[in-house]
């Protein structure tokens, strides 16, 4: 088999393949999964494996010999790597909330019968295959091609992502809520605005004002709480920084600052992939926790998603109380590990 394609060859075929996806997980964009392995990527081996209407050994369908060619006529492309004798998806379940083998919509079950073609001449003991949402067709179309190869298949539920459906307007997202969550965020975004201070929620995306807030919100994650400062070392520092300048410069980021007097209350970073806005990460200053700012700030990020035509909202891993506060229900993701037979 010819040498898998750099990631660099097949930038243009995965925005394609994304562009064709119901939700477009920022996690399999090129410029995530570049920026990913340029910060941890000396750890592993990269592997993309691509399908298509001309396999990746460049033989065609009339088994004439053919070089490969990356073009629209990409149906799928698998972003794995070696770490060992374990083969798994590029990056880390810790700030990958999802993975997945991206694929047509129209070629599901061909591209990943192609994809598992070839990662069968691999050398390795376990395919581990983290973080697929509930709705992933690899979990229906993997499964079966490796237990009639006679591999050992195993799922399991890994974690929960609460998401939320979103309606038309914000009044009609306050009626979908119980009656006492309706009546509490009511109250605590009443009492924000009517606390007497300058209350401003800004909408970044510009890649100059991002980069610019970074530094903002990063000191605003590592004061809201002990786990989230033992989270953020120097490298994983080094991460957010570099990941949000080029999603941003990819359109893919919503940094929101909540300030009070013009100083920084509560900031969430925030993936805006077309259908669903996914809230990555946030934090707040404690000093202002009285006004709760940490729970109204995500709030105001939901209101945006609706005014801004969004069907959805996903909260991503974790099962944190104020998701379920905001109307969340949980979404299961998995983790399917194959096993070659001894």
């Amino acid at each position: 088999m010819q040498a898998p394609p750099e990631i660099t060859d097949i930038d243009f075929a995965m925005e394609e393949l994304l562009a064709q996806q119901d939700e477009r997980l920022p996690f399999l964009h090129p410029v995530w999964l570049r920026t990913w392995l340029s910060e941890f990527g000396d750890r592993c081996e990269p592997l993309f494996l691509t399908a298509s209407t001309r396999d990746a050994a460049g033989i065609g369908l009339d088994g004439v010999a053919a070089p490969l060619q990356i073009n629209p006529e990409v149906t799928g492309v698998a972003p794995l790597m070696l770490l060992d004798d374990r083969l798994t998806f590029i990056g880390d379940p810790n700030i990958c909330d999802f993975m997945d083998i991206l694929k047509s919509p129209t070629h599901a079950e061909a591209a990943c019968a192609d994809i598992w073609r070839q990662i069968t001449t691999l050398d390795w003991s376990e395919l581990d295959l983290w973080g697929l949402m509930s709705s992933s067709l690899t979990r229906r179309h993997l499964p079966p091609l490796a237990r009639d190869a006679g591999f050992a298949v195993s799922e399991e539920a890994e974690a929960v992502a609460p998401r939320l459906a979103l309606p038309a307007d914000w009044e009609s997202y306050l009626a979908s809520l119980n009656k006492k969550d309706r009546h509490e965020l009511r109250r605590k975004i009443r009492r924000l605005f009517e606390s007497g201070g300058g209350v401003h929620h800004d909408v970044l995306s510009e890649q100059s004002d991002v980069v610019a807030a970074m530094e903002t919100f990063l000191d605003l994650h590592t004061r809201s709480r002990q786990d989230k400062t033992d989270f953020m070392t120097d490298e994983m520092t080094s991460f957010f920084l570099r990941m949000a300048s080029a999603l941003s410069a990819a359109g893919l980021i919503r940094l929101f600052m909540l300030n009070i007097n013009n100083r920084p209350a509560a900031s969430v970073l925030c993936f805006d992939a077309g259908s669903h806005l996914y809230l990555y990460n946030s934090g707040y200053d404690p000093e202002f926790s009285a006004l709760s700012v940490g729970l109204v700030s995500k709030a105001l990020c939901l209101r945006w998603a609706i005014e801004n035509g969004k069907t959805g909202i996903d909260f991503l891993r974790g099962n944190e109380p104020y998701k379920y506060d905001l109307g969340a229900r949980d979404q299961e993701i998995y983790r399917l590990r194959i096993r070659r037979p001894q």
